[in-house]
């Protein structure tokens, strides 16, 4: 069994925000994989072939290990065989990473998990980027993405679900030689460049 959890806050007042990209990349998994959520107990769930689960808490971020640990507990999954799909202010948009084990790093959600089931599952961190100057850490990730930021968000989204189908094919150590070098915001300014035409110099007379 394989269990994947995009972690968020349930509810249209939350969709589309910094906290919900968890949620973003499990919705482009299990359309990937043609999977179709239904309600069970604390979350939304799809189950694919092999043993795959791939849930949305509908629980509050807060409180995602409650819905982690039912879920490990009702289709009997190890924690060596889960990863949490989350936010993270600490890298910047264009960057994921993906790691076992370890702290929460101050992401509320995955400490819940750490409280409930210990640390040892994978985390695939999403990165949001840091609040401007002035914002509370805790209104920047409940603010949406800017309309600025969204082709870089869609390539983003595209990485991770990349990343999350390396670690159930491949293995944890195949996903992290994928994921943790990339750097899309950087690959798109380079792209970008590459792509703007020079200025031709005066011609001669």
């Amino acid at each position: 069994m394989q269990l994947i959890v995009g972690l968020g806050n349930p509810g249209p007042r939350y969709a589309g925000t910094r906290h919900n990209a968890g949620f973003v990349v499990v919705d482009a998994l299990a359309q990937r994989r043609a999977l179709t959520f239904a309600k069970q107990r604390h979350a939304l769930v799809a189950r694919g072939p092999s043993g795959l689960v791939v849930a949305r808490p509908t629980t509050f971020m807060n409180l995602s290990g409650a819905a982690v640990q039912g879920l490990m507990a009702r289709h009997g999954v190890r924690p060596n065989d889960v990863l949490l799909v989350h936010d993270d202010l600490d890298l910047p948009l264009g960057r994921v990473r993906l790691k076992h084990g370890g702290g929460a790093g101050g992401q509320r959600g995955v400490q819940d998990t750490i409280d409930r089931v210990g640390p040892a599952f994978a985390r695939l961190k999403v990165g949001v980027s840091r609040p401007p100057t002035g914002w509370p850490a805790e209104r920047w990730v409940l603010s949406r993405f800017d309309e600025s930021e969204l082709p870089l968000l869609e390539r983003v989204v595209a990485a991770a679900t990349d990343a999350v189908e390396l670690w159930l094919d491949d293995g944890l150590e195949a996903a992290q030689r994928y994921a943790n070098g990339l750097d899309l915001a950087a690959e798109a300014t380079a792209t970008a460049t590459s792509e703007t035409p020079e200025t031709s110099g005066p011609a001669e007379g």
